[in-house]
């Protein structure tokens, strides 16, 4: 029991939950899928508020957004529907960009109320601290910039809002770096840059056969990919078992 608590607290705890709603609408947007992602986004949103003590600004704002893209679902006459589906993307993560530059203006960084539950009292105002939140609130802010910049491409110039690489791969490839990025820069002492890359490589080996499966890119991109990514995860997976052997590693 007491592990399944300190699994949820600590997944509570994480700003990466409170960025689910916004993640969730980010990678399901699309044509014919923009209510589906709005309802999800925000029944996401609702559930957070429901099990948090204390509100969170970043989740409140979710609510409000997402309750606003659902209403709008329903009521918009189909031209408006159509427009929703192919921007409200791009809208959704300008919008998260805008609240992150604001949190940070303000002096509060949208992760600080998720870092605050997991160290002291007396670490809240150190220099560390609030470098540590600055830098992980700019890599979300990043990371959602840059979504909304590949699907603004797929939109406007390749006119294909289900693009594979621009709705799909570019952005989930973003979002997935930004999350390892939260949990591997704040740790005390900080794992090998190798930990943060992970992740990614682990990417590169799916990516490849969906390029393939949708015929998305020229064949020997996608064999390069599958290619790479299984070079890159044995030589990380081999370095990481040396790293342990000799004690540099737990």
């Amino acid at each position: 029991m007491n592990g399944t608590a300190g699994w949820g607290a600590k997944l509570m705890n994480s700003s990466i939950t409170g960025m689910s709603p916004w993640i969730l609408f980010s990678l399901l947007a699309g044509p014919g899928r923009y209510q589906l992602a709005a309802g999800l986004a925000l029944a996401t949103a609702v559930l957070l508020l429901l099990v948090r003590h204390r509100p969170v600004f970043l989740e409140v704002a979710g609510l409000v957004f997402f309750a606003v893209l659902t209403v709008l679902g329903m009521i918009a006459p189909p031209d408006t529907l159509r427009w929703l589906e192919t921007y409200a993307n791009e809208i959704s993560n300008l919008t998260i960009v805008a609240l992150a530059v604001v949190s940070v203006a303000a002096g509060t960084p949208l992760t600080t109320p998720y870092a605050r539950k997991k160290v002291p009292r007396e670490l809240w105002h150190t220099r560390d601290f609030r470098r540590i939140n600055l830098v992980v609130t700019h890599a979300w802010s990043l990371a959602f910039l840059t979504a909304a910049v590949a699907g603004l491409i797929g939109d406007l110039v390749l006119r294909d809002p289900d693009n594979l690489w621009t709705a799909w791969l570019v952005q989930a490839s973003a979002l997935i770096t930004a999350a390892r990025f939260t949990e591997w820069y704040p740790a005390v002492p900080r794992p090998p840059v190798r930990r943060l890359l992970m992740p990614f490589v682990g990417l590169l080996i799916p990516m490849g056969v969906l390029v393939l499966v949708y015929d998305a890119a020229p064949r020997w991109l996608a064999v390069g990919l599958i290619v790479v990514g299984v070079i890159l995860a044995r030589a990380l997976r081999k370095e990481v078992a040396v790293a342990k052997q000799e004690g540099r590693e737990p």
